[in-house]
Order: structure tokens, then C-alpha cells, then sequence
């Protein structure tokens, strides 16, 4: 009987147990489960995400070639259109940035810069200042405002520009925008600065050209 009695407590304590516990038990499990069901939903959803902006920008890319080598402005329209659909439905992307940046180069070959110059502004804009897709766009921006003879905008740009491991393009393309104001001293002391940047003279032979041909100009 003491047996039977300690088997109907411990039957008694949990019965007790699961009615004060069973409810935040059950909803607990249910909760865990909705977490982990809701988990791989974003998941997935993350995946289709990032494959459909994968085929947008390759037909871009596409686009982009297509537009290079053909007479009239079809392709280049389908790039402008491919590009805005990524960066609306894409827009924290890098595939978004990289196609601001194709779209960019494309519009420069077809001397649409005030497109070019919206692309590069918007993938400035959408990318940290130390990212580097950020970076090339403002290298880039810069070389379009020296084309668009904005050299000392150009040269504002790139004083004020944190390049990272694009320091040497930074500093080359600085000394050209001076050199094309006629600055030479201030264009030969960048040109050193790109060569010591991009490790020696020995790799970097037409740099080394492009400073040698303004010798005597920092004396």
C-alpha cells in the first residue's frame, strides 16, 4: 500500500505539475517552432531574393555589351530599365551598386554623362564611404568631372576621399586632374605618392612615365 500511495502521489505531483505548467509549456514549444519555421521562411526568402537580382544583373551585363558594339539605343535602354528595377527591388544589394556602377560606364560610351554622373551619385549614396564599391564610384565620379572639365570639383572629390587600398588610383588620378590645371609641382607630388602607394616603380611603368615627364617641376 506505501508503494501504491507514493506511485498515486508522484502520479498526483505531476498531474499538479502540468497544470501549472503544461499551458507555458505547450506555448512555448509552439513558439519555438513558429521561430524556427519563420526563420527558414526568411531564409529561403533571402535565397529567391538574392537569385532574382543574380539574373537581373546578368542580363544587364548583358544589356551593357550588347549596347557597346550596336548602332542604335535599344540595349542601352534595356540596361537603364534593368538597372532601376534592381536598385527599387534590390536596393541594399550589391548587385543594385554594381549595377549603378555598369549602368554608369555604359552611359559615359554613350555620352549620356548626366545619367552616368546620377548612377555614380546613387551608388555613392547607397554604399558605406569606406566600401569599396563606394570608393570606385567616387574614382569614377572624379574622372567624369575632369572630363566635363570640373577639374577643380574633380580634385575636391578626391582630396576628400578615404580610398582604401585604391589609394594609388587615387593619387594618379589626382595628379592627372593637376596636371591638366597646370599645377605640375602639386601633380608630380602625387604621382610619387600613387607610385610609393602601388609599391615601387617597377610595377607601375606608365605611372612612373607620367611622373618622370614632370621632373624638375617640384624644384
Amino acid at each position: 500500500m506505501a508503494e501504491l500511495r507514493t506511485e498515486e502521489e508522484q502520479i498526483n505531483a505531476l498531474k499538479n505539475w502540468w497544470n501549472e505548467n503544461g499551458k507555458s509549456l505547450v506555448l512555448g514549444v509552439a513558439a519555438a517552432i513558429a521561430l524556427v519555421v519563420g526563420w527558414q521562411a526568411w531564409q529561403t526568402r533571402q535565397e529567391q531574393q538574392a537569385a532574382a537580382a543574380s539574373v537581373l544583373y546578368q542580363n544587364l551585363s548583358e544589356a551593357v555589351q550588347l549596347a557597346s558594339v550596336q548602332a542604335d539605343d535599344s540595349q542601352y535602354a534595356t540596361a537603364k530599365h534593368l538597372a532601376e528595377q534592381l536598385k527599387q527591388e534590390h536596393e541594399g544589394t550589391a548587385y543594385a551598386r554594381f549595377a549603378a556602377l555598369a549602368l554608369a560606364a555604359a552611359a559615359v560610351r554613350q555620352e549620356d554623362y548626366a545619367q552616368a554622373s546620377t548612377e555614380l551619385d546613387w551608388a555613392i549614396a547607397a554604399a558605406d564611404e569606406t566600401d569599396d564599391i563606394s570608393r570606385v564610384a567616387t574614382l569614377r565620379k572624379a574622372a567624369l568631372l575632369q572630363q566635363q572639365s570640373e577639374e577643380q570639383a574633380a580634385v575636391t572629390l578626391l582630396k576628400s576621399l578615404d580610398a582604401g587600398t585604391f589609394e594609388a588610383e587615387r593619387q594618379e588620378l589626382l595628379g592627372d586632374v593637376l596636371k591638366a590645371q597646370g599645377q605640375n609641382e602639386q601633380a608630380f607630388a602625387a604621382y610619387e605618392a600613387a607610385l610609393e602607394a602601388a609599391g615601387g616603380e617597377q610595377l607601375r611603368p606608365l605611372l612612373k612615365m607620367k611622373r618622370d615627364d614632370l621632373v624638375g617641376a617640384s624644384s
